[in-house]
């Protein structure tokens, strides 16, 4: 009597269905791979291509001598006793200097009434990466309520007079978010930028706009008098302020 132990015979292994994807999950992966490629890219061309802080500096002074760079290098902002810095445009000009700085925008949440986006600024050759997440909303505030128009809410200012929020248009929407992110990339920027090189870069500009109006002193009281008009006062208002007329100035 053969007292082999006959083998149990193992249950059959069942086949998985294949999961279909859709055409929406095959192109995020695609695109997610696309972006990994080319953040691999821009690293290892950063790693290729190290800047020359000494040629940095260089390329910042050169723009700092330039009057029509200097013009828009600094910002004004009526606030107290008057707040100025380094303006976008100036930390624009220090981060295409600096070279290997990636700046990236993405929109992380969106309803009817708001966007909110990140801004994220990175030095690609040592990985050093600060973000910021702005909030767009998509409203405007009126203190009239046009023809035809429905508000959404309304809220009552400071003086106690009614102000009307209404939908903002695309164009509304589009000049707050740029503002936004601007400001946002000005702020992130200049942690990346050595604070003696921006320094210096700002004394200079300021010679630059002495030496300027120094040349051309009309051309430096109409920038006066123009930058004035667009916070709302009057040449009459000035005159009256300093007491004679704007040539005497």
């Amino acid at each position: 009597m053969d007292n082999a132990i006959a083998p149990v015979n193992a249950p059959e292994q069942q086949t998985m269905p294949a999961v279909a994807m859709s055409a929406s999950e095959n192109a995020a992966i695609a695109m997610a791979a696309q972006q990994k490629a080319i953040v691999e890219a821009r690293y290892k061309m950063a790693l290729a291509r190290p800047r020359d802080i000494d040629m940095v500096r260089q390329a910042m002074l050169k723009d700092a001598r330039r009057p029509s760079f200097a013009n828009v290098a600094i910002y004004h902002k009526p606030v107290g006793k008057g707040i100025e810095g380094p303006s976008i445009r100036f930390v624009e000009a220090a981060i295409r200097n600096m070279t290997n700085i990636l700046t990236e925008t993405a929109t992380v949440s969106e309803d009817d009434e708001r966007r909110v986006i990140r801004v994220a600024v990175s030095d690609l050759e040592t990985n050093t990466y600060f973000s910021q997440d702005v909030t767009v909303t998509k409203t405007v505030e009126r203190s009239k309520l046009p023809q035809g128009e429905t508000p959404i809410r309304m809220r009552t200012n400071s003086k106690g007079q009614p102000v009307f929020i209404l939908h903002g248009t695309d164009d509304d929407i589009l000049n707050k978010q740029n503002a936004l992110i601007s400001k946002a990339v000005r702020t992130l920027g200049l942690r990346l930028i050595p604070g003696d090189l921006v320094d210096e870069a700002l004394y200079y500009v300021r010679q630059t706009m002495a030496k300027q109006d120094a040349a051309d002193p009309d051309a430096a009281k109409n920038r006066l008098v123009d930058a004035f008009a667009q916070l709302g006062v009057a040449v009459e208002s000035l005159k009256d302020y300093v007491g004679h007329e704007l040539s005497a100035l």
